[in-house]
């Protein structure tokens, strides 16, 4: 090749892969290496190699010698005499470096490297996609279906491709190629051999964090920290309950995640398919928080145990159901989102309880106990609530 033919073009390509020129010099150095070994016979090929690709020269394979007073191995030493031929300076001890290229040299590389520069080229690529899309994680992405099958949703990303796991599809949601869709970014890694392997990255429709990130997408408040989100209890493609809290008194947190005539809140169930978001105040007071989390019921009285995390909470007799939700999940997310413990009971129940011992109290009878813990079940039905 001609001087600076070689060194253009690894600027060229660095340029195209968005590579930084020294690490394509150093994936055409080693190719270089591997190509002469091969090249030369075993016997004869110096045991201590580099390679230099400078702006201005051909390709060059340099043997590093030590100078010796006695030659035993002449692939690792040279003597002090021949040294001296190449430099008077040199002294016992010294590393010697002697050009030993072979004839057109360029050519043999080009052809015998050339596998070994493409995986490091590869290697390259795959590890700077690595590195710009690990800091993704816990982000929001935008995503455009390529493939559907029954056990995964693949997603274009942009530079890489995206897995959506059938366990992370909303329910009731259908994704066709060509959709635009949000997603969570779960998790980025390598499988297999790292050096070899796309990173793969995990995203997800049904983490919470989702709900998060969309609602600060589209609050400014939120943007400016004059608003936070404190905790989040999603039943995806169901319905989602968000506590927040304005470190501003003069700002309303519910009203600015809502927005004027309830246009960024609509915003974020309409990309979350009309799933239903609740959204109430967050307060450091347990009782407070727990009866704000069971919104829409209204609640009466809220009795906190600190000791047994439980929260006693008494409603009027025409909000049990509304309090306890469908299948119970107003109040398995309110447990969720509060973190304690919730024991539902109607006036009547309450009053009924009071008149009795406490040997005679039957244990869960007109009742719900919503627990924070995946591992809750609701009772069968609202009549197994209320006897």
């Amino acid at each position: 090749m001609a001087k600076s033919e070689i060194y253009n073009a690894i600027e060229d390509l660095a340029k195209a892969k968005d590579i930084p020129v020294e690490t394509i010099l150093e994936a055409v150095e080693e190719g270089c290496k591997v190509a002469f070994k091969k090249y030369c016979k075993r016997s004869t090929t110096p045991m201590n190699i580099t390679v230099v690709i400078a702006k201005n020269k051909d390709i060059q394979v340099l043997a590093r010698k030590v100078v010796s007073e006695e030659v035993t191995d002449p692939l690792q030493q040279i003597s002090l005499e021949e040294s001296k031929k190449l430099s008077p300076d040199y002294q016992l001890g010294d590393i010697v470096e002697i050009d030993v290229t072979p004839k057109d040299f360029g050519r043999i590389a080009a052809q015998a490297a050339k596998g070994t520069i493409s995986q490091r080229l590869r290697d390259a690529e795959h590890g700077k996609i690595y590195d710009e899309y690990i800091d993704k994680e816990n982000e929001i992405l935008t995503a455009i279906v390529e493939r559907v099958d029954s056990k995964a949703v693949y997603v274009e990303l942009g530079r890489t491709q995206g897995i959506l796991e059938s366990s992370e599809f909303m329910p009731g949601e259908e994704y066709l190629p060509g959709d635009h869709i949000k997603v969570y970014v779960l998790q980025v890694h390598r499988s297999g051999r790292d050096a070899v392997r796309m990173p793969q990255v995990s995203v997800s429709r049904i983490h919470p964090g989702l709900v998060k990130r969309l609602f600060e997408m589209e609050v400014p408040e939120i943007q400016q920290g004059l608003v936070q989100i404190r905790s989040i209890a999603r039943e995806a493609g169901s319905r989602t309950k968000m506590a927040v809290f304005s470190t501003d008194l003069t700002i309303d947190p519910v009203g600015a995640c809502v927005g004027p005539r309830g246009t960024r809140v609509d915003k974020v169930v309409s990309e979350l398919k009309n799933e239903k978001i609740d959204i109430i105040k967050w307060s450091e007071d347990a009782a407070e928080f727990v009866a704000n989390a069971l919104n829409p019921a209204h609640v009466l009285s809220v009795y906190a145990s600190e000791k047994e995390h439980i929260c006693r909470v008494v409603v009027p007799d025409n909000q049990l159901s509304l309090a306890i939700g469908k299948e119970g999940q107003n109040a398995r997310l309110a447990a969720k989102l509060t973190g304690w413990k919730i024991d539902i009971k109607s006036q009547t129940q309450v009053k009924e309880l009071l008149g009795q011992s406490s040997a005679q109290i039957p244990q869960g009878n007109g009742t719900v106990i919503a627990d924070e813990s995946d591992d809750y079940q609701p009772p069968v039905s609202e009549d197994d609530l209320i006897q």
